[in-house]
């Protein structure tokens, strides 16, 4: 079961390498891309970054002037107009970030002819001009390690913060007041965070966080304070220890690297994190955070 899921993954994140490799002119699309592969658009950007070991737009970027200096090496375009087919509205800007990629400017790339030199990438996926992708793999990675565990619904007060993961404070500053207040704060309660966007790709100030309290006895919502209730479930459980602003790599194989070989499928709702620790008494590097990320039952499985 394991193995033919993992091979399902690899066939549905293939067709969706084939897809951009063919559509580069094109505007890519994450929700389309998400429907090519039939994953859910909620996880599907991590998912794709854990296995092929860059982000879409990162692979996307990448192959488009990886074809660029194909085009230089083997074609008479104007500069101008590879640079335009790139994606970049100025020769300045192409030439900036040709230079970062190939070291030299495309003008000289053009006059020496010489051999592609590819970056060094973590996926091992490039511009072929037949439009063709044979295979793929992410880097290697260590293992991570997972729980699946059993959880039951939890309803929860919280406040939402909508902005850059960093400034949440806010919102957790007011929850705890409201709980302090309606006598919830005793006997160490539950506490985390939904993380309802991936910071890679919703801009910083539309990024939406809530700042979570389970409670266990009637409380009604107020003001700023509203009630939810998290769904009760299977649940994919992993650690991450370290500074808050390297979660995305423990997301990425999380969903990237384990799910594929779990067997399981993730649902099309947020996961969240539960604190081990506070930053203000922790020091970053000593921070744990536990991932949950919701799974699909199996008899509802593809």
């Amino acid at each position: 079961m394991r193995e033919t899921t993992q091979q399902a993954y690899k066939e549905r994140i293939l067709r969706v390498l084939v897809y951009i490799q063919q559509h580069l002119d094109e505007t890519i699309d994450l929700d389309s891309l998400a429907r090519i592969a039939h994953f859910s658009p909620f996880h599907f950007h991590r998912l794709f970054r854990g296995m092929v070991g860059e982000s879409v737009m990162e692979h996307v970027r990448r192959l488009r002037m990886e074809r660029a200096a194909h085009r230089l090496k083997f074609g008479d375009q104007p500069i101008t107009r590879i640079a335009f087919e790139a994606g970049y509205e100025t020769h300045e800007a192409f030439s900036r970030a040709f230079r970062a990629m190939f070291d030299q400017s495309p003008s000289f790339f053009r006059e020496a002819h010489q051999a592609m030199p590819f970056r060094n990438v973590p996926s091992n996926i490039h511009f072929a001009a037949e439009g063709k992708v044979e295979d793929f793999r992410a880097a290697p990675d260590p293992e991570i390690r997972v729980l699946i565990e059993s959880l039951a619904s939890m309803r929860v007060a919280f406040t939402r913060h909508v902005g850059p993961y960093c400034q949440v404070g806010t919102a957790w500053e007011k929850l705890m007041s409201w709980a302090g207040r309606a006598g919830l704060l005793s006997g160490r309660p539950k506490i985390l965070g939904i993380v309802h966007d991936d910071p890679d790709i919703t801009p910083p100030q539309k990024i939406r966080y809530d700042a979570c309290l389970v409670i266990n006895r009637t409380v009604e919502a107020q003001g700023d304070i509203g009630l939810q209730e998290i769904p009760g479930g299977d649940y994919a459980l992993t650690t991450h220890r370290g500074p808050y602003d390297t979660l995305s790599t423990t997301y990425a194989r999380l969903l990237g690297q384990w799910l594929p070989s779990s067997g399981r499928e993730p649902c099309s709702t947020p996961g969240f994190e539960v604190y081990q620790n506070s930053p203000a008494h922790t020091a970053p590097g000593d921070l744990m955070t536990d991932i949950y990320i919701p799974l699909r039952d199996q008899e509802q499985q593809p």
